[in-house]
């Protein structure tokens, strides 16, 4: 969830048959056209021009230092499947591909990806759930550059000037949002939108709590879309929340009309634009005192397609190494406000940003989407999506989540 997957419009959910179809053969892909022995290709969402040239430069480097040329080839964050897909079919895969890791399991499940151990590259110095955030089944598919989570942003001065202090159980935001809504200015913002931006909001909130993905309707589920809702019956949350993404939500915050809102680093490259607004962040509040904030981990996986030539194979897998090397990602942590995947770059990165610091405590405790259900993750967003829709305007937590379940179960 950086930012150029923060503008995305809504992913199509390919169902896991259509991707099996479409990468049937493609480990012949050497077969389908002539390619330059020097030359390789990485396909990425970095359509945004600064993430663009970043990653052009890194490639740049690494290619340098491993005597080939990578260029990249950039599409849309919603279109990086379809795309890749395309390219199976007509034998024409890249020899890397930068997926969204809640997308990922998907190709790993069709037979599409190489394991990077047996490529050479080692998870030494990183993080299990980051290990586990770019693995399948146990098996090791992709390696992060860089991870992000969301956190609790809050205006300092509106925060100081009321006398409260930062929230850190729901009964405390709850209460703190109540007193800072005033006029026009809402207490909080989140993203309860019908995408993957309002699931990824809801995650925190239903995992803290006890919820569990595998049974939507269970009480500790309901409990968390009910605290939204209780946000909203207050005043303290925008109807307009529904329709709302992370960017939008970001947009409010800035603006003045929300106090606190909830959202991630990739945000902070436009809210230093802002001089006058002095902000805060820290975990994100807790249902009882004591307990475990728990979010997601978010970001993109660099992955080496299965296509037959084992050479190439080998050469793409250092070029991730060397995109994913200390150095690399310290370099792109700096750039992008994301916490770096490896430990020694995280500690260096937590010293050179303080200000994040609390952003880097919430990844060590964040989870993956796809850790529980793999590639049956996006049924489960989409289920969710319509939940938020419904519960928030009108119908109960439980009877929307009870549809959803369903939905996620039957796939409808």
């Amino acid at each position: 969830m950086s930012k150029r997957f923060n503008r995305r419009s809504r992913r199509a959910v390919i169902p896991l048959a259509v991707v099996c179809a479409l990468l049937a053969g493609a480990a012949l892909t050497g077969c389908g056209r002539q390619r330059d022995g020097s030359v390789y290709t990485v396909l990425n969402s970095s359509t945004d021009e600064t993430y663009h040239r970043w990653d052009a430069e890194a490639m740049a480097r690494c290619g340098e230092r491993l005597g080939v040329t990578v260029e990249q080839q950039s599409v849309p964050a919603a279109q990086v499947m379809t795309k890749a897909l395309r390219m199976a079919s007509s034998k024409s895969l890249p020899d890397i591909v930068q997926f969204d890791a809640s997308e990922m399991p998907v190709f790993a499940e069709a037979g599409g990806l190489t394991d990077l151990r047996t490529l050479g590259l080692d998870t030494d110095g990183v993080p299990r759930g980051i290990v586990n955030f770019g693995s399948y089944r146990g098996t090791y598919y992709g390696a992060a550059r860089s991870v992000n989570t969301l956190a609790l942003f809050y205006n300092k001065d509106l925060l100081g000037q009321a006398g409260l202090k930062v929230p850190t159980t729901w009964a405390e935001l709850r209460e703190t949002a109540r007193e800072l809504t005033r006029g026009k200015r809402y207490g909080i913002a989140l993203s309860a939108g019908g995408a993957e931006d309002g699931v990824f909001q809801f995650t925190p909130f239903m995992w803290s709590n006890g919820g569990d993905e595998t049974r939507l309707d269970g009480p500790r589920v309901v409990e968390a879309l009910d605290y939204w809702k209780s946000l909203l019956k207050d005043g303290s949350l925008s109807k307009s929340t529904v329709g709302w993404t992370q960017a939008d939500v970001n947009d409010q915050f800035m603006a003045g009309n929300a106090a606190m809102m909830i959202n991630g680093p990739w945000q902070v490259e436009t809210l230093n634009t802002k001089k006058s607004l002095h902000w805060g962040i820290a975990r994100i509040p807790v249902p009882k005192p004591g307990a475990k904030s728990v979010a997601p981990l978010g970001g993109a996986v660099l992955t080496v397609p299965d296509t037959g030539d084992e050479r190439r194979e080998r050469m793409a897998a250092k070029i991730v190494g060397c995109l994913t090397s200390e150095r690399e990602q310290l370099t792109y942590a700096r750039n992008s406000w994301m916490v770096p995947a490896d430990e020694k770059a995280a500690a260096v990165w937590r010293g050179q940003v303080p200000q994040l610091d609390a952003l880097a405590d919430q990844v060590a405790a964040a989870r993956s989407r796809t850790a529980r259900l793999g590639a049956g993750w996006p049924a489960v967003s989409l289920a969710l999506q319509s939940a938020f829709q419904a519960a928030l305007t009108g119908q109960s937590s439980q009877a929307a989540l009870q549809r959803a379940q369903q939905r996620a179960t039957n796939g409808n």
